[in-house]
C-alpha cells in the first residue's frame, strides 16, 4: 500500500471535487474509460471527493460532458508540480539544494563519541588516545579506520580483553570489556613477611614458613608483622631471609550506622508543566522560549523528539526540557516498618564488606530515638585470615 501511495506522488495526482446527481454514472463510466480513482470520500449526497492521476484528469473531461457533472480542481499533489514551483522560484530551489547538501555533510560527521562498557579505564584517558590521532568529534566518519583503532587502543590500554566499534548515523560508538587482572603474586624465592590487613583479635596462627610473633588473644593492626620472613640466631646476629607462608585467623569487626528521620519530608508532582524546546548540535544548544521558569521547586526531566523511526541519526537534536511542579508535604513513617527496613539496608551495606571466605560468628543490631531521629546500629562479628604477603626489603 505504502508502495502505491510513494508511486502516485512521484508520478503527481490531483484531489477533485465532482459534484451532480448523477455520480454513480460518473464513477461507472470513470471506470469502464480505464480512469484510476481512489480515496473516493462521498461528502454529500451530491458531492465525492477523489483523488486522480494527472492523465486520469485530462482524460475525465470526456466522461463530464456525458453525464453533466460538475468538477472542481482542489489541490495539486506530488514531484512534478514541486518542480514546476521550482521551475519559477529559482531561490526556494536553490536554497533547497544548499540545505539538502549542508544536510547530506554533516551526516556524514562524527558529531559524539560514546565509550561504553569501561569501569577501570577512564572515558578521558581513552578520548585523550584518539584525540592525539585526531579521532574526535567533527571527524569525516568514513575516514575513520576501525582496525586502526583497534590495535591503537589494545596496544594503548593492557587490560582490554575486547573491543567492538561502529558508527549509527553521526555517533561513534566504542564498546570496552576489560578483563579481570589478578592480584600481583610474590615470587616463592623472594623473602618476605605476612602483615595484617586490617585490625583484629588473634584466634590462631599456622606459621608453614618463618616465624609467628603474635599469639591468640593480641589485638593487631593494620600492617603490623604476624609471620616473619626473617629467622635470626639468638646467639649470634646472623639471620636468613625465607618467603613466608601461613595463615592468620584473628576476630574482626564490621559496623555501620544508618539514620532516618521518623517525620520525613516527601515531594510530590502537583500536575503543573512548563516546556522549554531546544535545539542541540554538537555540545552547543540553542534554547527557545527562554522564559523564568515559574515554579519555585521543580523536577527536570529531558526527553529528545525523534523525527525518524526507522535508526536515522540526524547532526542535531532537538531536546524539550520539561519542568514539573513539586509540593513538599511531610508524612511520619511507621516506627516498628522504619526499624525492619533500617534494619535490612544497614546489613546489606555490611554484608558488602565482607569477603567470600569470611565466617560470621555473631551479629547485634541496636536502635537509638534522638531528636525525631531513628539510628540503627548493625555490628557483625568475624573470623577470618588477615595475612597479606609483603616483601622484605633488604636495603
Amino acid at each position: 500500500m505504502q508502495v502505491i501511495k510513494t508511486w502516485n506522488y512521484l508520478r503527481g495526482y490531483v484531489i477533485i471535487r465532482v459534484e451532480g446527481l448523477t455520480l454513480e454514472r460518473f464513477l461507472n463510466l470513470a471506470i469502464t474509460s480505464d480512469i484510476y480513482l481512489w480515496d473516493i470520500k462521498r461528502v454529500d449526497y451530491t458531492v465525492l471527493e477523489i483523488k486522480v492521476t494527472i492523465e486520469g484528469f485530462k482524460a475525465l473531461k470526456e466522461v463530464v460532458k456525458r453525464v453533466g457533472c460538475r468538477v472542481e480542481l482542489i489541490d495539486k499533489k506530488g514531484v512534478p508540480f514541486i518542480l514546476y514551483r521550482l521551475k519559477h522560484r529559482k531561490m526556494l530551489g536553490f536554497g533547497i539544494v544548499i540545505f539538502l547538501g549542508l544536510f547530506i555533510f554533516l551526516s556524514s560527521l562524527i558529531w559524539s563519541i560514546e565509550i561504553i562498557g569501561n569501569e577501570e579505564i577512564k572515558t578521558g584517558d581513552i578520548i585523550k588516545v584518539l584525540e592525539k590521532e585526531n579521532i574526535k568529534s567533527g571527524i569525516i566518519k568514513y575516514n575513520i579506520d576501525k582496525d586502526y583503532m583497534k590495535h591503537l587502543l589494545l596496544d594503548e590500554f593492557n587490560n582490554i580483553s575486547f573491543l567492538s566499534i561502529e558508527t549509527k548515523g553521526t555517533k561513534l560508538i566504542i564498546e570496552v570489556k576489560e578483563q579481570d587482572l589478578p592480584p600481583e603474586k610474590i615470587d616463592t624465592d623472594t623473602p618476605c613477611n605476612i602483615v595484617a590487613t586490617k585490625k583484629g583479635v588473634i584466634v590462631k596462627t599456622i606459621a608453614r614458613c618463618g616465624n609467628s610473633v603474635v599469639h591468640k588473644g593480641d589485638v593487631v593492626k593494620k600492617g603490623q608483622t604476624l609471620i616473619t620472613g626473617v629467622i635470626s640466631d639468638e646467639y649470634s646476629e646472623e639471620y636468613i631471609l625465607v618467603h613466608a607462608e601461613g595463615e592468620v585467623l584473628a576476630k574482626t569487626v564490621y559496623s555501620y550506622r544508618l539514620d532516618e528521620p521518623i517525620v520525613k519530608l516527601i515531594e510530590e508532582e502537583t500536575g503543573k508543566v512548563y516546556e522549554r524546546w531546544e535545539l542541540k548540535i554538537g555540545k552547543k544548544g540553542i534554547q527557545f522560549f527562554k522564559g523564568d521558569i515559574p515554579f519555585e521547586n521543580y523536577n527536570e526531566t529531558v526527553r529528545e523528539v525523534k523525527l525518524f523511526q526507522n535508526g536515522i541519526h540526524l547532526p542535531f537534536k532537538i531536546l524539550v526540557h520539561e519542568y514539573r511542579e513539586l509540593e513538599t508535604k511531610e508524612i511520619k513513617q511507621n516506627i516498628d516498618f522504619l526499624k525492619k527496613s533500617t534494619h535490612i539496608k544497614a546489613v546489606e551495606k555490611v554484608n558488602k564488606q565482607l569477603s567470600a571466605k569470611v565466617q560470621i560468628e555473631s551479629k547485634d543490631v541496636k536502635y537509638y530515638i534522638e531528636d525525631g531521629i531513628l539510628s540503627t546500629y548493625v555490628v557483625i562479628e568475624a573470623i577470618e585470615d588477615i595475612g597479606e604477603k609483603q616483601i622484605i626489603n633488604i636495603n
